[in-house]
């Protein structure tokens, strides 16, 4: 029997989600997968029902309640230090730029919305997206140097890079100007075996689960 359960959203769509999703697999819990079609535009009724915020992901463990990602990226590393860097000043700049993507980039989220499925070559730039994307490379092109890459902090996929992922899904699907640099970190992310599994889960989602607005999106 599980230990606990995983409300997520629509694998195509929820960045969220996968933040969750990709921190409770890198952490080995063993956990059931409930996935909740997203109903778009006002929130989604049976996540509503299940989730304390009525938001995705909803994480139980072992009599533990989280529907955050950056508390269940630290309940994960309470369980599995390895998942932060191990070196206490590169552990507080990877924890700095998750809460820096937990809490911003709101222009980025809105003009440019997941969709693994769909790509949209130079549309969504608008100037708040812009403004995000410069911040983003900014904040990776820090890392990778500081650290080699091809992941944030070395060789090793952190929850740095999960807090990050979602955006490299929006960078290949809007494919705005990106440096040598921040293309070569999406390539990584991209061939991830835990990302490539995500990939794969949402292009077998049911066709009903499709949803016009992130489909055919307006501009």
């Amino acid at each position: 029997m599980a230990e606990g359960r995983l409300v997520i959203g629509t694998k195509r769509y929820s960045s969220w989600s996968l933040r969750g999703w990709l921190m409770v697999h890198m952490a080995g819990l063993d956990v059931d997968e409930v996935v909740v079609p997203l109903a778009g535009g006002g929130g989604t009724a049976a996540i509503k029902a299940i989730s304390p915020n009525g938001m995705v992901p909803y994480l139980e463990h072992l009599g533990a309640r989280m529907w955050e990602s950056i508390a269940i990226a630290e309940y994960c590393a309470e369980l599995v230090p390895t998942l932060w860097p191990a070196d206490r000043v590169s552990r507080a700049h990877a924890r700095a730029i998750a809460a820096e993507m937990h809490a911003g980039f709101r222009g980025l989220r809105m003009a440019m919305p997941m969709n693994l499925g769909r790509t949209f070559p130079g549309r969504g730039r608008t100037p708040e997206a812009l403004a995000d994307i410069a911040r983003v490379q900014a904040i990776w092109a820090e890392a990778l140097e500081a650290h080699g890459g091809p992941f944030l902090f070395g060789r090793m996929f952190t929850l740095a890079d999960a807090m990050y992922a979602p955006v490299v899904t929006r960078f290949l699907t809007w494919q705005p100007e990106l440096t040598d640099e921040t293309l070569a970190y999406c390539r990584a992310v991209r061939a991830h075996p835990l990302v490539t599994r995500w990939y794969d889960e949402a292009a077998a989602e049911p066709a009903d689960w499709l949803l016009d607005k992130y489909e055919n999106p307006a501009g």
